[in-house]
C-alpha cells in the first residue's frame, strides 16, 4: 500500500495546531536513519486507517520524491471527534527484524462439527496475535481454519499454524485460549397460565339531591 507524505520544517504545538486547521497531520517516522518530521493529508490518511493492511503491512511512503518501506507504529486520535491528531512511521528493510500485531482471519466456521451439528456457539477469544519476524516476512493477517473444531474444544495458540520464521509473542501467558466453543442453552418453552384479576364491583353512586328538594 503506498501513501504521500510531506516534509514538515516547523515544530512546536502551534505549528501542528496550524497544520491540523489546514486538513494536514503531523507525524515522524524513524529509524534507518536520522528521523524525519513529516505531515500528511488529513482526509486521505482518515481514510486509510480504515484499512487492515494499513496497521500490519509494510507500507510504501513517497517523500521528497523517494520511496521507504515503512510500517505504521502509533497514531493519536481526537477524543471524541474523527480528526487524527498524530502519526508515527518506523523505517524498515528486508531484514530489519519487526514485532508487530496481526489480525486473524477466521475461516470455515460455519462448517465445522461444533456449529453444524452440534449448533455450538463460536466465541474468538483473541482476533490479533503479538508476532515477531523479518520485515519481509510480515503477513497481512493469519488465517485460522475452523474446519476441524468440535464441542467441547478450544483452540490454543500453539495449534495455529504460523509460517516458517514468524515467532509468537505471548508476554508470559502460556498457550493461551484463541477460540473457545460453548454450548447453546436449550431454549424451554413456558407457557403462562391466564392469570384472572378480581375487578372489585364499583360502590352504588348516590344521586346528588337538587336544590329544589332540598328546600322540600
Amino acid at each position: 500500500m503506498k501513501f504521500v507524505a510531506y516534509e514538515r520544517t516547523l515544530q512546536g504545538t502551534g505549528a501542528s495546531r496550524r497544520l491540523r486547521d489546514a486538513h494536514k497531520v503531523p507525524g515522524i517516522v524513524y529509524g534507518g536513519g536520522a528521523s524525519a518530521m513529516i505531515e500528511l493529508d488529513h482526509n486521505a490518511l482518515f481514510f486509510a486507517l480504515k484499512k487492515e493492511s494499513f496497521h500490519s503491512s509494510i507500507l510504501e511512503m513517497e517523500l521528497a520524491g523517494k520511496t521507504q518501506n515503512v510500517l505504521l507504529r502509533d497514531y493519536q486520535m481526537h477524543p471524541f471527534q474523527p480528526i487524527v491528531l498524530h502519526i508515527d512511521f518506523q523505517r524498515v528493510d528486508a531484514t530489519t527484524k519487526v514485532t508487530k500485531r496481526v489480525p486473524l482471519h477466521f475461516i470455515n466456521e460455519e462448517n465445522s462439527p461444533a456449529v453444524k451439528t452440534d449448533k455450538c456457539l463460536v466465541n474468538h477469544v483473541v482476533t490479533e496475535l503479538m508476532i515477531q519476524c523479518q520485515a519481509s516476512q510480515l503477513p497481512e493477517f493469519i488465517t485460522v481454519d475452523l474446519s476441524s473444531l468440535a464441542k467441547g474444544q478450544s483452540l490454543n495458540a500453539n495449534d495455529i499454524n504460523l509460517p516458517e520464521g514468524i515467532k509468537l509473542i505471548t508476554h508470559g501467558k502460556t498457550n493461551p485460549v484463541i477460540v473457545s466453543v460453548s454450548v447453546q442453552a436449550a431454549e424451554e418453552e413456558v407457557v403462562a397460565a391466564p392469570v384472572v384479576v378480581a375487578v372489585p364491583a364499583a360502590a352504588p353512586v348516590k344521586a346528588k339531591k337538587t336544590e329544589k328538594q332540598n328546600k322540600k
